[in-house]
């Protein structure tokens, strides 16, 4: 659906000529398109990209389950934190769906566990640290177990349910 609607954000390594060459039809699928270095460089800005988010979706699985056992209703929740320091894309485009119990949609959980594999095998080979990525990773392996291959990411909150 991203791509569809030119809203991928794409990193890229490579020669700054090609990269000249391939950006009109890259815009096409995307609302960025960057170069981010040498060849590699994109996958590694993937990489980046990906930490990130394996957190802040597991930070905010917690979140959701916590108001919702609270009695409290997600859908404010959502709405009110949005507008404070906790807004993010994810807040904003999966808390509610969350709150739902929906995801037959989105970046699927078995492209996420690709792609965290790739992070900590980088990772093992520059020597970051990366503790919570491991985490978040074995709590994906738990929602494929559960049957979650192809959910959204954010099904990382029916593990807590």
């Amino acid at each position: 659906a991203g791509a569809q609607n030119g809203q991928l954000t794409v990193m890229c390594g490579g020669d700054q000529a090609a990269f000249d060459r391939v950006r009109p039809v890259a815009l096409a699928f995307s609302r960025a398109f960057t170069l981010m270095g040498p060849s590699g460089a994109g996958q590694l800005t993937k990489m980046v990209n990906q930490i990130c988010i394996a957190g802040l979706v597991q930070g905010l699985s917690e979140a959701i389950a916590f108001g919702q056992r609270a009695g409290l209703d997600m859908q404010q929740v959502i709405e009110v934190i949005g507008k404070g320091a906790a807004q993010s894309w994810q807040l904003d485009n999966r808390g509610p769906t969350m709150a739902q119990d929906r995801f037959d949609f989105g970046f699927a959980v078995d492209w996420m566990r690709k792609d965290l594999g790739l992070v900590l095998d980088e990772a093992k080979r520059n020597g970051a640290r990366l503790p919570v990525t491991a985490l978040v990773d074995q709590f994906y392996a738990d929602v494929q177990q559960m049957g979650g291959g192809r959910w959204d990411t954010s099904s990382l909150v029916r593990r807590l349910k």
